[in-house]
């Protein structure tokens, strides 16, 4: 497969995830900016993403993604997970070999925030990807480094 395939088929389901959070009807009423007390393990936005900066965040967001009994993240995880599998092939075509995303130790602290408040981890973590994945979308753009 051509790499430049490789790449638009990683922008499209980067614009295909942004637009299933958008559908999400709860997700209009909230800032990506906004700060939720115990929250803060929720990756913010990054400047400048290498592609091993962006298997990391998609890792997390993954890892919180799938902790959350929401029906409306099933798919988002689901997407992340091909989308990490479309970095990877993207990060070997450079010759770099991605570090496998270890579990992350920070997220230990996710099962307290759930039981507080759902929701408003869901909203938080779905609003803060969508901006993060907005940023990888220009950041492929500029042909990221490992």
């Amino acid at each position: 497969v051509p790499i430049w395939r490789v790449q638009d088929d990683t922008k499209t389901l980067i614009k295909t995830i942004v637009t299933r959070i958008s559908d999400i009807s709860h997700m209009q009423s909230v800032s990506s900016k906004q700060r939720v007390t115990g929250l803060d393990f929720i990756p913010g936005l990054h400047p400048v993403l290498s592609l091993s900066k962006m298997d990391q965040t998609l890792a997390i967001y993954q890892q919180i993604l799938t902790s959350l009994p929401s029906r409306n993240v099933i798919q988002i995880s689901n997407d992340l997970e091909n989308l990490r599998d479309l970095l990877h092939l993207l990060a070997s075509s450079k010759s770099c070999p991605l570090p496998q995303a270890r579990a992350l130790e920070t997220l230990e602290s996710l099962g307290g925030v759930l039981e507080a408040s759902l929701y408003s981890t869901e909203v938080v973590a779905l609003s803060r990807l969508q901006g993060a994945l907005q940023d990888m979308l220009r950041q492929l753009d500029l042909s990221p480094g490992c």
